[in-house]
C-alpha cells in the first residue's frame, strides 16, 4: 500500500511552521490514540500520524523528504542515510557482480562473515501524568536475544566442535546453476548448510542449538525525561538484540504513553485546569486554592469575574523536554449555578433579586412600555 503524503496525513500545507506541525500532531494524536479513540483503524492512523510528525518535526529529515519524498527513507539519496541513518550499511558492490556473473566469491565471503549490528527493539512504557512532568528512573525487564550463557556465542559445545563448512569451504556462499532462456547461468547464494557463517558444528550447543544466542529478560534502567509526551521516545544504545559475527548490539527504543490526568490537561508546555466559582465569589472577589502539579497555590479572583475567565500561573506548567524551561498553568473559572438552595440561601437570593429590581425601576418601566407597544 502506497504511503500517503506526510503533509496530507497531518492536514497541513508544505509551508507550515514548526508550531503548526506540532499543533496538528497533538490534535490528531489525541483523536486517534488507541486507548481513547473510537475511530476505525485508530492504531494504524495513530502510527501514521506519529511517523509523519517524526519526519516533519526534524529540519534535516523534512528537508530530505521535501526533496526526495518517501525515497529519502530508504537511504538512497543525500548520502546521509535517509531518515533511519542506515545509509549504505549492509550493501556490497560485490553482491551485484556475484548475482549477475557468478563471480565475486571473495567479496561475498566478506559480506556474509563480516560483523553485523543486531536488530533494534521497540517497547512501550506507560507512565502517569505526574511522572511525565517530573521524570523518574525505573528498572524494567526487556526480552532480548543475547549471547548464549552456555557457549558464550560460539554455537558449539567447545571450540574443538567447530570446523570449516564442508559445502562452501568457509566462504559462506555457494554457486547455484540454473537454465534460462539465455543459456545456463550461475548465481551466488548464501550457503544453506552454514547459513553464511562458513562454519559447521560437530556438536552444537545444547542450550542454543547452534544459534549462539538465547532469549533472556534483561534488566534495563529507564530514565524518563522530564516533560516527555505521549508518542515521544528515547534510544538506549546497545540494549537491543545481539549482533552477529562480533558486531555491536542493536538499540532499544522506549516509546512513552502518558495516562490522562483527572485534574489537568496538557497543551504543549502549558497545563490547563478548570476551577468552579460560586456567584458570591465571582461577584465579590476572593482568594481560592488552586491545584498545580507542584502543589496548591493561592489565586486572587477580582470582583466581577465572569464565567470562563482565564488566569495564568507563570512557571507552573510542564518542562520543555529540550530547553527544560517551564510552561505556564492556565486556570479557567466557571461560575456554577446552584441546583438546590436551602431556606437561608433562597432568602439571600430573593433579597438580591428585590434589590436589583429596585435599583433599575426606570428600565423595568420602559421595558414594559416597549413590550406593550410591540404587541399592539
Amino acid at each position: 500500500m502506497e504511503k500517503r503524503d506526510y503533509y496530507e496525513v497531518l492536514g497541513i500545507n508544505k509551508t507550515a511552521s514548526d508550531d503548526e506541525i506540532k499543533k496538528a500532531y497533538r490534535r490528531l494524536a489525541k483523536k486517534y490514540h488507541p486507548d481513547v479513540s473510537t475511530e476505525a483503524n485508530a492504531e494504524a492512523k495513530f502510527k501514521e500520524v506519529q511517523e509523519a510528525y517524526d519526519v516533519l518535526s526534524d529540519q534535516t529529515k523534512r528537508g530530505q523528504y521535501d526533496q526526495f519524498g518517501h525515497q529519502a527513507a530508504n537511504g538512497g539519496f543525500g548520502g546521509a542515510g535517509g531518515f533511519g541513518g542506515a545509509g549504505f550499511e549492509g550493501f556490497d558492490f560485490g553482491d551485484i557482480f556475484s548475482a549477475f556473473f557468478g563471480g565475486g566469491q571473495k567479496s561475498t565471503s566478506r559480506a556474509t562473515n563480516r560483523p553485523r549490528k543486531g536488530s533494534d527493539i521497540q517497547r512501550k512504557m506507560s507512565i502517569t501524568f505526574e511522572e511525565s512532568i517530573f521524570g523518574k528512573t525505573e528498572k524494567v525487564k526487556v526480552p532480548v536475544y543475547d549471547e548464549c550463557h552456555v557457549c558464550h556465542g560460539l554455537g558449539a559445545e567447545s571450540k574443538k566442535d567447530i570446523k570449516v563448512c564442508s559445502q562452501c569451504g568457509g566462504s559462506g556462499s555457494v554457486i547455484m546453476e540454473q537454465q534460462t532462456l539465455f543459456g545456463r547461468t550461475q548465481t551466488r547464494a548464501t550457503c544453506p548448510t552454514c547459513k553464511g557463517s562458513g562454519k559447521e558444528f560437530i556438536k552444537a550447543c545444547s542450550n542454543c542449538n547452534g544459534e549462539g544466542v538465547e532469549r533472556v529478560n534483561k534488566e534495563v534502567e529507564i530514565r524518563v525525561p522530564k516533560g516527555i509526551e505521549t508518542g515521544q521516545q528515547i534510544r538506549l544504545e546497545g540494549f537491543g538484540n545481539k549482533g552477529a559475527n562480533g558486531g555491536p548490539n542493536g538499540d532499544l527504543y522506549i516509546v512513552f504513553e502518558v495516562k490522562p490526568s483527572d485534574k489537568f490537561i496538557r497543551e504543549g508546555d502549558d497545563i490547563i485546569v478548570n476551577v468552579p466559582l460560586t456567584f458570591a465569589q465571582a461577584a465579590l472577589g476572593t482568594e481560592i486554592k488552586v491545584d498545580t502539579v507542584y502543589g496548591q497555590v493561592m489565586l486572587k479572583i477580582p470582583p466581577g469575574t465572569q464565567s470562563e475567565s482565564k488566569f495564568r500561573l507563570k512557571g507552573k506548567g510542564a518542562p520543555n523536554i529540550r530547553t527544560k524551561q517551564l510552561g505556564d498553568q492556565h486556570v479557567i473559572v466557571t461560575v456554577v449555578t446552584p441546583q438546590k438552595l436551602n431556606n437561608q440561601q433562597r432568602k439571600v437570593f430573593e433579597d438580591l433579586l428585590r434589590v436589583e429590581d429596585e435599583a433599575t425601576p426606570q428600565k423595568n418601566w420602559w421595558d414594559r412600555f416597549k413590550s406593550n407597544f410591540t404587541r399592539q
